[in-house]
């Protein structure tokens, strides 16, 4: 890659401050001692921030002309000294922030396989409790010898990859088509699906093999990396699975559901949403449907208007809550899943049998790439809203050890059984806010997702939860999405050689969202194809078919042949010609006069 392209990245840097403690962390008697402090005084439990800053509601107008002053608390680095309640009360912040974007994805895996309540109320706490432990890893510091680390050392936590929800979509799509996976076809030729628990252990197995290579990439230089995946493709990828989630799941579901019935058949038991036998099934795109979603839409409006630092920082749970309260006392809400979920459960409760799809590992080792890709840019964003130097040998091997607990993390995660993990970027939006930092707060972060994870009627709630809530809340989840992967466009300064890559890579990208089956007739003329081949056309073809696939496989390829010089001295040329033209007009124009 040429200099051009990489100098059309915009950096800044934040101000330095001093390097983490250094001390030990087999010192048991330091340790002690501080837990005693912690414990006994009242600075070690309350220390001097502001409780009431953290609470109190924002008026988003002035009163009498003035806005009320608000005293900013001060900041905590990431080895700061916290106090134990602050470190709670953060913790529980960046837990509810990152709720719903760890039990959607859960929720729409089992929805579209047509699983059982049961497993699928485990899927959501072995997620809440795999992401909880594999957090940990992420935010250690472990140094593994020869200049390599384990982990970042910063207030980084994993969750639920939306690559792997928008991959897994397109696969699962196959594996019906194909007959891996049972379904019928009704008399009005709906297709209907059968619960296909073995694709979810065929993703699994595929995912835990596929996890070798991001953790292969770990090793290569940060910067080698970056060359490769800079933010022109990474932004781009990031805008098309938020896009193409909010199409194939938030809006559905907004509607009434994303199960079939969102076709709206006439028979059938998917003639009415979420179920014909469900409790007040109506059509698809009913009026009660979408007022539903609509009020959890604007409660996260008016969190955001009216909300308190802490309650910003949940206003997804918020929306959820207050659809939830609506929804039950109007009767939209089934009971059953939370009575048949168990009081207590763990990992491993319920399994799936591994297993590998073939066709599924070329698109599992470019969903790999793509989370290496976003936990780069959300370990740049930790580490500078952490007020830590984003460039030089120690932010180098902060990638290196994020890349590799990421890596790390999906071959662990696929024995949870739990689908791929990568680095969650809106807990930086919750450091900024709460001007914490410290890693202490991410512990207790981890404490809270095991708990609520453990505790199986919390999965079985999150489960009872309406379709068009969920709709509502996820279609704001998944634009965020977009806007984050907009923010990282941001980066690039436009030459002509960056909007004839964008272009190429949203042709394909785009036009996969609005028209999806293009690419699904592509091998249909083959026939008699052995297993193999077969194998690698249905490959093929789920990565044409998915959006953020197609798109990020056409950015990186012409980032890497398209020769920045004589485009960019054609660029030249032409604004050199167009100042010729101006002036000669120019003199055109005073000659006339």
């Amino acid at each position: 890659m040429s200099r051009s392209s990489v100098s059309s990245v915009t950096k800044q840097q934040p101000a330095p401050t001093e390097p983490p403690s250094t001390t030990s962390f087999l010192n048991v008697r330091h340790h002690a001692s501080v837990v005693q402090r912690k414990l006994s005084t009242r600075q070690g439990w309350l220390g001097d921030y502001d409780y009431a800053w953290l609470c109190s509601p924002t008026l988003p107008f002035s009163i009498g002309g003035k806005k009320p002053a608000r005293r900013q608390p001060p900041f905590y680095g990431v080895d700061d000294e916290l106090p134990l309640l602050l470190a709670m009360a953060c913790g529980l912040q960046h837990a509810l922030a990152m709720l719903a974007g760890l039990i959607t994805p859960p929720i729409i895996f089992a929805s579209t396989l047509m699983l059982d309540a049961q497993t699928s109320a485990y899927m959501i706490s072995a997620s809440l409790i795999g992401c909880g432990i594999l957090s940990l890893v992420q935010m250690s510091r472990i140094r593994l010898g020869k200049g390599y680390y384990l982990g970042t050392g910063l207030l980084s936590v994993v969750g639920t990859s939306f690559a792997t929800l928008s991959t897994a979509d397109s696969i699962f799509n196959a594996m019906y088509a194909n007959g891996t996976c049972p379904s019928t076809i009704a008399a009005d030729g709906t297709v209907i699906r059968g619960a296909c628990p073995d694709a979810y252990g065929m993703l699994l197995g595929t995912s835990l093999i596929c996890s070798l290579l991001e953790i292969g990439l770990s090793f290569i230089p940060p910067r080698t990396l970056q060359r490769i995946f800079p933010p022109m493709v990474t932004g781009t990828v990031i805008v098309m699975i938020g896009a193409s989630l909010v199409g194939a799941s938030g809006i559905p579901d907004w509607g009434g559901g994303s199960n079939g019935c969102q076709a709206r058949p006439t028979s059938g038991p998917l003639a009415l949403c979420p179920t014909v036998s469900s409790k007040h099934a109506l059509p698809w795109g009913s009026p009660e449907f979408i007022g539903l979603g609509f009020l959890s839409f604007v409660s996260i409006i008016l969190t955001e208007l009216f909300g308190s630092p802490f309650l910003k920082n949940a206003s997804i749970i918020v929306g959820l809550a207050v659809g939830c309260i609506v929804a039950g006392a109007a009767g939209y809400i089934d009971g059953s899943t939370i009575t048949s979920a168990p009081a207590i459960t763990f990992l491993w409760v319920h399994t799936f049998k591994i297993g590998v799809y073939p066709p599924a590992i070329l698109p599992m080792l470019a969903v790999y790439v793509s989370t290496m890709m976003e936990a780069i840019g959300d370990i740049t964003a930790s580490a500078e809203v952490s007020r830590l130097e984003v460039v030089g040998e120690e932010f180098d091997s902060r990638i290196q050890g994020g890349v590799l607990s990421d890596g790390i993390g999906g071959f662990m995660s696929a024995l949870f059984t739990v689908t791929p993990l990568s680095v969650f970027a809106q807990n930086n939006g919750v450091i900024a806010l709460t001007r914490c930092a410290n890693r202490a707060a991410g512990r207790w972060c981890c404490a809270f997702l095991i708990l609520f994870g453990v505790l199986g009627k919390v999965s079985g709630f999150f489960l009872a939860i309406p379709n068009p809530v969920l709709g509502g809340v996820t279609t704001f989840l998944f634009a965020s999405v977009v806007v984050s992967g907009l923010r990282v466009l941001s980066y690039v300064n436009y030459t002509r050689r960056d909007r004839f890559i964008l272009a190429a890579a949203m042709s394909f990208g785009v036009g996969n969202l609005l028209m999806p089956d293009i690419f699904i007739y592509l091998f249909d003329g083959v026939k008699n194809a052995s297993s193999g081949l077969q194998g690698l056309l249905d490959s093929i073809t789920i990565v044409l078919s998915t959006p953020f696939l197609a798109a990020g496989l056409v950015a990186v390829v012409l980032n890497l042949i398209l020769p920045a010089e004589a485009l960019q001295a054609e660029e030249d040329e032409g604004e050199h010609a167009e100042e010729v033209v101006g002036d000669v007009e120019a003199v055109d124009k005073e000659g006339r006069s």
